[in-house]
């Protein structure tokens, strides 16, 4: 299978796309990373990938239509075998659950997939290793008492995210 790449410009810096060309989607791309300037743990262009702006021409109209305030729900192949472990499969896929325009805690994702509160911080690491920024929507995740905790991107980045979307919470008045 061939990996290939492409780079979008953003309003939160140049994306770098990655993806394997899809067998279920002929001239299809399944999404394998998708990673902005800086990230912690950030996909980095590997010898032997193609450049391949074309095969990200769906993935990049549908993040353009985000960026726009047009689209609030992604419809994006992801590979299958993306790395992760089990757990941070479970994790992952709670995150592709939250809605658009809403927030919820990293404990509340511990309850959701039957987690101890011990694991609280298990699933703050397995959040941070998300390889899919954006797209799956880690940025929705905050701190059971409201504040903006970590994001692999930058906290700039998931307030601007949470401001598109108008999850922020109103500032209390004076």
């Amino acid at each position: 299978m061939t990996t290939v790449y492409a780079t979008l410009d953003s309003p939160l810096g140049e994306l770098l796309l990655v993806g394997e060309e899809s067998a279920s989607a002929p001239g299809g791309t399944a999404l394998v990373s998708l990673s902005v300037p800086g990230q912690k743990g950030g996909a980095v262009v590997q010898d032997g990938w193609r450049r391949a702006p074309e095969a990200f021409a769906g993935i990049a109209a549908q993040l353009g239509a985000y960026f726009a305030g047009e689209l609030t729900r992604f419809d994006i192949e992801y590979a299958a075998d993306a790395p992760g472990t089990e757990f941070q499969r479970q994790v992952w896929a709670e995150l592709d659950a939250i809605e658009y325009g809403t927030t919820t805690s990293y404990g509340e994702i511990a309850r959701r997939i039957g987690a101890s509160s011990v694991k609280v911080r298990a699933v703050g690491t397995a959040i941070g290793r998300n390889p899919l920024l954006v797209v799956r929507p880690c940025h929705r995740v905050i701190g059971s008492d409201g504040s903006l905790k970590g994001y692999a991107g930058g906290l700039e980045r998931k307030e601007a995210l949470l401001g598109l979307e108008g999850a922020l919470n109103p500032a209390p008045a004076p």
